[in-house]
């Protein structure tokens, strides 16, 4: 699937992000609606409530049409989306997964045969088969949720199948079984928040709070569910891959720290507002707890789509569509000789297969910030150490596990000065004292922020103090300008070179003023 590669003017993520994120809100919502219907559908004949009765009635257009009609689109828009984003990498998801993409498209159509059957069955139907087909709509979309979770977590942990290319391997791999349940519990609570809107249109009443008093209790078994299998679900990730997005990676910690405390909030919202203020359950309070509810489910598909960085498959594809193993053949042949389809801008081309699958040059995940006020040397020289820079968020235990971050850049030297040309065109280029009007130490730490502490503390176990102590200004040179380890030389404007230095060296001087 070498297709021409799609420039827009959004980030890749927040675009998939709009997309898949939303569909993945409404498919949860149609799995655990469909249990949330029949169980309260027969509740209620079994209890003679019609008014209860009714709310499900009411609930079932509102389930059908919003999950029929706008589930099926978002869903169409994610294959559309992930093609023209990452072909490569949906095209290894089609031939390993084939078989289980036909089986849950079949699952699929059964369900929205039965959503639609359910919806017009009121009138026509016996109440037992009514519920009969409820039943059968449930099955199929749980089914379907069994079916796909095998493929979305193959993604983050592919476990043995990178050994075995085998397709269980693959599917029954070591996150599973623990996403199966944590999503189960994350479509029963979706189901109970949805519900709860609805009655938030009901007038103030005895059913309008046993409704409200109900479906709070719905929603937060289905919390309690998740909550639990969420800590499975952490014990089943390899050690490398938590350490790295826990540690390494900036979204996906942000996003797990958005996650847990979400937990928390929503627990706390669903008992004071739905339970012990039920009589006063309104649209602002069901809308409040909508809006958390999808920030937390949110929350965690953004960790979870983040924690794989830099890989689309772990141990397999980097995030732009390169495969792991190629980096020797693609750097002695060049990247572009790789690449099928090219404008005739070698830069731009480099930008576009390297690294605008994750970033932007300013908006989205940018690279400007990084390269703003240095100068194409440094530039080029942090591409090709792209794949060994970056220093932890916070110390941890474990960090012999970790992986770092970025994959390597795959085409060759020269390629890299091509592509370091390109981008300091697009960055400010007034160096540092220029730009920001320091002088003295003030300049020399700018400067180390800029070009030495994305990878070095001064202190601490990747720190530079204890292995520069002693070295005199010549010597200290003469080690940046010709860095070990794939670190950028030192390079770029004298003033900012000679505050970088004077910097360093003042680390020393002011230890042995107070001696």
């Amino acid at each position: 699937m070498p297709y021409p590669f799609w420039d827009v003017m959004v980030g890749y993520g927040p675009l998939m992000a709009a997309i898949a994120v939303i569909h993945v809100f409404v498919s949860h919502f149609a799995i655990g609606g469909g249990l949330y219907l029949v169980v309260a559908e027969r509740s209620a004949r079994k209890a003679g409530d019609e008014g209860r009765l009714l709310f499900v009635k009411k609930l079932s257009k509102f389930f059908v049409l919003t999950t029929v009609v706008f589930g099926a689109l978002t869903g169409v828009m994610i294959w559309f989306i992930i093609g023209l984003l990452n072909p490569k990498g949906t095209e290894a998801l089609i031939h390993n997964f084939v078989w289980a993409w036909a089986t849950e498209w079949t699952f699929f159509f059964v369900e929205i045969l039965a959503a639609i059957l359910y919806f017009y069955g009121w009138k026509r139907m016996s109440a037992k088969n009514h519920m009969r087909i409820g039943w059968i709509y449930f099955w199929a979309a749980w089914a379907s949720l069994v079916v796909i979770v095998g493929i979305i977590t193959f993604m983050l942990t592919p476990g043995k199948w990178l050994e075995t290319g085998n397709f269980w391997d693959g599917f029954l791999n070591p996150t599973y079984a623990s996403s199966v349940f944590f999503r189960t519990g994350v479509c029963i609570l979706m189901a109970g928040l949805f519900a709860l809107l609805v009655a938030a249109r009901y007038e103030a009443g005895d059913l309008k709070t046993r409704l409200v008093r109900g479906n709070t209790l719905w929603a937060l078994a289905g919390l309690l569910i998740a909550g639990a299998c969420w800590f499975w679900y952490k014990a089943s990730i390899p050690d490398a891959t938590w350490l790295t997005a826990k540690h390494q990676l900036s979204i996906a910690a942000s996003a797990l720290e958005r996650f847990q405390w979400a937990t928390y909030l929503l627990f706390a919202l669903l008992a004071v507002l739905g339970l012990l203020l039920a009589r006063m359950w309104n649209t602002v309070f069901a809308i409040l707890l909508m809006v958390v509810g999808l920030y937390w489910f949110g929350s965690y598909e953004w960790f979870r789509e983040s924690a794989r960085k830099p890989y689309v498959i772990p141990g397999y594809m980097y995030a732009n569509g390169m495969r792991v193993g190629d980096e020797a053949a693609w750097r002695r042949d060049g990247l572009l000789s790789h690449v099928d389809f090219r404008t005739g801008d070698d830069g731009a081309d480099l930008w576009r297969y390297s690294c605008r699958t994750c970033h932007q040059v300013d908006g989205y995940n940018p690279v400007k910030q990084a390269f703003d006020h240095t100068d194409p040397g440094f530039i080029a020289g942090s591409i090709l150490g792209i794949h060994k820079m970056k220093r932890a968020l916070d110390p941890f235990p474990g960090s012999e596990k970790i992986r770092k971050p970025m994959p390597p850049f795959m085409g060759s030297e020269e390629e890299a000065k091509i592509l370091a040309e390109w981008l300091w065109e697009r960055v400010d280029q007034r160096p540092m004292h220029e730009a920001a009007g320091l002088s003295g130490p003030e300049l020399g730490a700018a400067v180390y922020e800029l070009r030495c502490a994305r990878c070095h503390a001064i202190d601490g176990p990747d720190g530079l103090r204890d292995p520069l102590e002693g070295e005199s200004e010549e010597d200290l040179r003469e080690f940046l300008s010709d860095p070990a380890d794939g670190m950028p030389a030192l390079s770029g404007d004298e003033r900012d070179q000679q505050a970088l230095l004077d910097f360093i060296l003042g680390w020393y001087e002011s230890e042995k003023g107070g001696e």
